[in-house]
């Protein structure tokens, strides 16, 4: 059984062997084809710009990121009452809150104002709301005006004119 076995295996393993010894000489002609052949031109290199130059004659300007050596303090006599007990709208900032109507007409006008929670407050002309020392003077169908107090950044405190409009 094994002497027929290896006769059979023994031409087969031959065969195989046979066809992995293979030419390569088309592909050595191809190769040297490829190489034969002109590659493509290059691309120009890009002009190059020239810029005007820029000459810097500020030197002797005050520089805007250095603090202030003016021992002045300017300051428009404007402060917040500190002692002043806080309102409950005044721990929230303006873009936070949301007028959402009126109750009534004419100066005893009272805007709903929406917090951030969720929970309606009632104020009238003199309260204050924001967290800038804002205080209310003006409250109309569409929006109530305010003015706050913010630092100057020298010590001293600006009003400005703020409003929240009403929802639609």
């Amino acid at each position: 059984m094994r002497a027929n076995l290896l006769r059979i295996a023994l031409p087969l393993v031959v065969l195989a062997l046979s066809g992995c010894a293979r030419s390569d000489a088309d592909l050595r002609a191809q190769v040297e084809e490829i190489k034969a052949q002109r590659g493509a031109p290059l691309d120009p290199p890009p002009v190059l710009r020239t810029f005007e130059s820029f000459v810097y004659q500020a030197q002797s300007l005050r520089d805007p990121f250095a603090p202030s050596t003016t021992t002045e303090v300017a300051d428009s006599g404007v402060r917040p009452d500190i002692n002043r007990p806080r309102e409950p709208l005044e721990s929230f900032p303006l873009d936070a809150l949301d007028m959402v109507g009126t109750i009534g007409t004419g100066p005893a006008m009272v805007a709903l104002i929406k917090d951030p929670s969720g929970l309606i407050h009632q104020v009238r002309v003199g309260n204050h709301m924001g967290q800038n020392f804002g205080r209310i003077l003006a409250i109309s169908e569409t929006g109530v005006e305010l003015v706050e107090l913010v630092p100057n950044g020298t010590g001293g405190w600006l009003e400005r004119q703020s409003a929240i409009a009403l929802d639609d």
